[in-house]
């Protein structure tokens, strides 16, 4: 009997690790090319995917004679299941809803320029009533997004999660088919009760009349919480007190890195995909989202960013290299993410020059000491040199690969803005991001 026993219990162990095992999607197609790079940083987190929590979504993409996109994803340890923290990279799809939204308030005169003001209402709530970053002095659900992407600001972040609301931002994106989703803080220290509740929102006219009128809402939904989720050996609380046990996670925001590559591609390419998993964005939006997920700090004037420290390629990744600079042919239309040792990196690459388009998203996860929250990280020694030399092998990679139709890139081909040299305006080289 005890035979029998111990015979079942192994093929439950063997059933249950097959199936864990099986959660990861690899493709030998990547790994061959993965496997030519000799760079020695990048092969040793290559080589220990377990301990740097790495994840690869290579999108190759071949255009037809009438220059129609076709997505093939190959993968490296790609899993749902295997946590990482998405930092800023949620600021992404909070910007596609925010323009959403808009358009389903439906009020004359209620668009991404207009000026919103956040007002406070509950515990630990702030409000916003200017923005000296604007070439109005007034915040705006625009000004937000220019600043999400080009920088990755938190402030902005946070203005966007409450004027779309807890609730609202986690059903839109679950209804688009994105569940690997929830969406349940801001980027300030809250309990979970403070993030439910978000703000009252006012848009006004030029006159300061009241447009529209949004009242304070709190989200009655659960959330799905079964995975608890623990990480590193100690952690620095909010009251900077060390703290000898792990880090929890299990109620912070959490989305998929899939997920996360298939809402950028249902902006750059929403025809690629269907129509339920599109946001509901108009033909004005769409140019607005390119020319900010692409557009450098040291081409913006309203905000006026500190070239010095938010360089061309400071959110750049797949492209950050010691001169911060990025051939004057290619851009890059990315969301990327850092916090707690990760590294996320969301991105679409075009080479107008040479014809070359690709995506490209990965996340890692590098913090040797183990100790969260204590700004200790390794990004500089091996986080930014591995995605560095991972988008250059792909982009070397995608440079030298036959395609039977080049693309016709014309629409990513942006009007940037351009600083003028005659503002003497301080420039701004410290924001919260």
């Amino acid at each position: 009997m005890r035979k029998i026993y111990l015979l079942c219990s192994v093929i439950i162990f063997l059933c249950w690790h097959s199936h864990a095992n099986a959660q990861a999607k690899n493709s030998l197609f990547l790994e061959k090319i993965l496997n030519k790079i000799p760079d020695s940083i990048f092969r040793e987190v290559y080589h220990h995917p377990e301990k740097y929590r790495l994840q690869i979504i290579y999108t190759q993409i071949n255009r037809d004679k009438h220059n129609k996109p076709s997505f093939t994803n190959y993968y490296f340890n790609v899993d749902s299941n295997l946590y990482f923290n998405p930092a800023s990279t949620v600021k992404m799809p909070l910007s596609f809803l925010a323009l959403q939204k808009l358009h389903q308030i439906n009020v004359s005169g209620v668009n991404k320029f207009t000026t919103m003001l956040t007002d406070s209402s509950y515990s630990k709530q702030t409000s916003a009533t200017s923005d000296s970053t604007s070439a109005t002095g007034f915040p705006s659900v625009a000004q937000y997004i220019r600043k999400v992407f080009l920088i990755s600001d938190n402030d902005a972040y946070n203005r966007l999660y409450e004027f779309l609301e807890q609730q609202y931002i986690n059903r839109e994106l679950h209804k688009r088919g994105y569940t690997d989703v929830n969406i349940s803080r801001r980027f300030t220290a809250m309990n979970d009760d403070e993030n439910r509740h978000t703000n009252e929102i006012r848009f006004l006219d030029n006159n300061g009349e009241l447009l529209y009128q949004q009242p304070p809402a709190y989200n009655t939904d659960s959330f799905d919480y079964h995975q608890i989720i623990k990480m590193g050996k100690a952690h620095w609380n909010n009251n900077d007190s060390l703290i000898n046990t792990p880090m929890d996670f299990t109620t912070a925001n959490k989305i998929s890195l899939e997920d996360l590559q298939q809402i950028e591609q249902s902006v750059l390419f929403p025809s690629s995909v269907p129509p339920n998993k599109r946001f509901d964005l108009s033909d004005e939006d769409y140019p607005f989202l390119y020319q900010y997920m692409s557009q450098y700090p040291s081409e913006t004037n309203y905000p006026k960013y500190d070239t010095s420290v938010y360089y061309d390629s400071y959110v750049k990744n797949y492209f950050k290299n010691a001169s911060h600079k990025i051939p004057p042919y290619i851009r890059v239309f990315n969301k990327p993410g850092w916090a707690y040792g990760f590294l996320t990196d969301i991105s679409y690459v075009a080479d107008f020059e040479n014809r070359v388009e690709f995506m490209l998203s990965c996340t890692l996860y590098v913090n040797s000491d183990g100790v969260l929250n204590d700004n200790k990280y390794d990004y500089d020694s091996v986080g930014y040199p591995f995605l560095y030399t991972l988008g250059q092998s792909i982009y070397q990679y995608e440079l030298q690969r036959k395609r039977k139709h080049k693309p016709d890139l014309s629409r990513f081909i942006i009007r940037y803005d351009q600083r003028n040299p005659n503002d003497t305006r301080k420039a701004i080289k410290d924001a919260d991001n």
